[in-house]
């Protein structure tokens, strides 16, 4: 007997015969020869860039590259490079991690939950390789997968057009059965519309002479076999015996389907076929877009959401050409920054996106939480703010009857169909939380403090009064109108957590549109006036907030929310913690603490120690406490003394210390500082660019936010979602 080889096929020279492009991320010139050098010995081709700093880094990701290992950099730390990679257009680069100095086997899965692919000891030059290989051919079979379906969808597009200019007669078969058939078609067998063919089997329209000739061609091809495709055929239908001989082509179609091409007499010369000459129905190259992300990215429920206009200003219609052209262009882009999902024209005025998800409840969890995408909104174009206002639709998908010839009324469907509300007994049990209790307001001389803000109006009754003066501010009484119709705007953003534990906080601002400019609710001075309108604008939007967080633990049970609250509801309001309590409760968070309540700096310095009273009885009653604008006054230091805080959310101006070394370096002073007094848990904000998220990583903060991860949100949506 002879011996048998065994071989590993990913170890083969297939993987060699093309170079490999490796980018390393590395300080170390000698780690970088040793890498090239397990590569070489392998007979291995690899192109091979040494970079260390995050300027590099960032300027060769618009750069095709098959693997990224990273080993150690003083400029650029991992969780930047993987955060970098994920904003590229190389999102699914494998990233080899060198095994660290203080690396421990604990530490594996986090880093590979952080978005590494494998870690490598470079101390053995053979597993090094074989890891490499791996990352490898994953990487080269996901190029290989967008190339194909590329490819397919660039084919698709050329059949489509060859069709479309020779007018071929083209049916759909399903194991031998019609499933769709053209105009042509139907015509040339005499057959009065689509409905009458379906389910007929090819052989009763075609009637082919020569029967066994054409059964033996078309179970060949549905094998594979594509070389007797193109043929022809004698038939004996009645309707179609003007064209014989009929001159057929077999091609492929969806999901194992055959598509049978037949010239007639009317067909038109035939055309090199080519993308230019593609059909210009956008219906039509939107249902292929989706059908195309549907294989892309499966799901086991998906949902078509349909975005048009609710009304449109007459301003918006007397734009001129330019600004309108921006104005559309921005919709687009607000439908995609709003819900982080890939957005489909339909037409000038009609968009669509897929919300996809694992189960029907998680769905239905996304596609409710877009409601809050139907209030009015702003645009911004060439320095000026124009409205919005958007109606949703939606309708489910159902993947076996997906097709095109369903797909317009799929878009009617959506069109038609409102968004579903997903009011849930405890979504009416929070409306009805906020409906039962009355106001009841503490005055100074009961809290004894003397320094915050004396109230303006009496301790109210059930029957609410309003002071003549206080009619006389139109912010005010807007607010109150926006208020009556829920028309106060919800912001949520997701915060970065270093440590990678409490990955779904997110922060909630809140603001309405006033004379089409956007004014946010916190700290707004008007607000003194009516204490009363404070505290009721505050229930409104802690019940809001917490329907949303609700809603979103169907998705994310480790969900937190940091909710930003004027002093009003702090000080005066008896019954804010009781408040609180039954937020919490019918919420239905596994967490001790899902909600943190956050207030202004300058409104605690002004009595830190009522402050810290009115502090741990809402942590009694669940919620944690964190201060806005940290830094921002003279009694930062007091304040850290003599109250205890969850978290401190610097004031904005430290951020743009991270802008030079030396500006740095005295912000991560600062943090030592307070952090030697006792230990403390900080928030830095407003992180919009690449360099300033980067650099943020340079200072002890444990949460990082902005725009450069997340922009601000209508809605709850997780970033790996978008």
């Amino acid at each position: 007997m002879g011996s048998l080889e065994m071989r590993n096929l990913l170890l083969s020279k297939k993987l060699k015969l093309s170079e490999t492009r490796l980018l390393i991320i590395d300080d170390n010139q000698i780690r970088y020869n040793e890498i090239l050098n397990i590569f070489q010995n392998k007979n291995h081709p690899v192109h091979a860039i040494l970079l260390d700093d995050l300027s590099s880094f960032e300027k060769q990701l618009h750069t095709r590259w098959d693997l990224v290992i990273f080993g150690q950099a003083y400029d650029l730390k991992l969780e930047q490079a993987i955060t970098l990679i994920h904003a590229s257009s190389q999102i699914d680069i494998p990233v080899l991690l060198l095994k660290p100095q203080d690396y421990k086997p604990e530490h594996y899965q986090t880093l590979i939950h952080k978005g590494v692919y494998d870690i490598v000891n470079i101390a053995h030059p053979e597993r090094v390789y074989i890891s490499t290989i791996r990352a490898l051919s994953y990487s080269r079979t996901l190029q290989a997968q967008k190339n194909l379906l590329c490819d397919l969808d660039t084919a698709k597009t050329q059949a489509q057009a060859l069709v479309q200019e020779q007018k071929k007669a083209v049916a759909t078969l399903e194991e031998g059965m019609h499933s769709q058939a053209n105009e042509e078609y139907l015509k040339l067998f005499g057959i009065g519309s689509e409905d009458d063919i379906l389910g007929l089997p090819i052989l009763d329209v075609l009637k082919p002479k020569n029967l066994n000739d054409f059964k033996t061609r078309f179970k060949k091809f549905t094998q594979g076999q594509t070389e007797l495709s193109r043929f022809e055929i004698t038939t004996q239908n009645e309707q179609a015996l003007s064209e014989n001989p009929l001159k057929i082509e077999f091609l492929p179609g969806e999901d194992g389907t055959v598509q049978l091409a037949i010239e007639t007499a009317n067909t038109a010369p035939i055309a090199q076929p080519s993308v230019a000459s593609a059909p210009t129905n956008n219906a039509d190259d939107t249902f292929h877009l989706i059908q195309r992300h549907l294989i892309q990215q499966p799901a086991t429920a998906n949902a078509l959401i349909i975005f048009s206009f609710s009304k449109c200003d007459d301003e918006i219609l007397h734009l001129n050409w330019a600004d309108t052209k921006a104005y559309l262009s921005q919709l687009k882009a607000f439908i995609k920054e709003q819900t982080g999902q890939r957005v489909f024209k339909i037409n000038t005025v009609l968009h669509a996106i897929i919300m996809q998800a694992e189960s029907a409840t998680a769905l239905e969890s996304k596609v409710s939480a877009l409601n809050s995408l139907e209030k009015q909104q702003l645009l911004n174009i060439n320095n000026r703010t124009f409205p919005l206002q958007l109606k949703l639709g939606f309708s489910p998908i159902q993947l076996e009857t997906f097709s095109e010839a369903n797909f317009e009324g799929l878009l009617a469907k959506a069109y038609d169909t409102s968004l579903p509300k997903r009011e849930s007994a405890s979504d009416l049990q929070l409306e009805a939380t906020l409906q039962e209790t009355t106001i009841e307001l503490i005055s100074n001389e009961e809290l004894s403090v003397p320094n915050v803000q004396p109230l303006n109006t009496p301790i109210i009754q059930p029957t609410l009064n309003i002071e003549p003066v206080q009619r006389e501010s139109p912010i005010l009484k807007e607010i109150q109108q926006k208020l009556e119709k829920g028309e106060i705007h919800l912001k949520y953003q997701q915060l970065y957590d270093k440590q990678d534990t409490n990955l779904y906080t997110y922060e909630v601002t809140s603001g309405f549109i006033y004379e089409n400019n956007w004014k946010k609710t916190c700290s707004l001075v008007e607000l003194d006036d009516d204490v009363e309108l404070s505290i009721k604008l505050d229930r409104w939007i802690m019940v809001e907030a917490c329907k949303q967080l609700h809603n979103f633990i169907t998705q994310y049970p480790d969900a937190k929310l940091i909710i930003n609250l004027n002093r009003h509801i702090l000080f005066q309001d008896k019954q804010f913690p009781e408040l609180v309590a039954k937020l919490i409760t019918i919420v239905g968070s596994k967490l001790s603490h899902p909600l943190i309540l956050q207030f202004d700096e300058e409104d605690i310095a002004k009595s830190p120690i009522e402050a810290q009273k009115q502090f741990n009885i809402l942590r009694e009653h669940g919620a944690e406490i964190a201060i806005r604008n940290f830094g921002s006054t003279i009694s930062t230091e007091a304040i850290v003394k003599q109250t205890d805080l969850a978290l401190l959310s610097l004031d904005e101006k430290y951020t743009d210390m991270l802008a030079d070394e030396k500006s740095l370096a005295e912000l991560q002073n600062m943090i030592q500082h307070y952090t030697m007094i006792k230990p403390l848990v900080f928030l830095l904000k407003n992180l919009n660019d690449m360099n300033a998220f980067a650099n943020a990583w340079n200072v002890d903060v444990r949460f990082i936010q902005g725009d450069y991860f997340q922009k601000r949100m209508d809605h709850l949506t997780d970033v790996q979602d978008q």
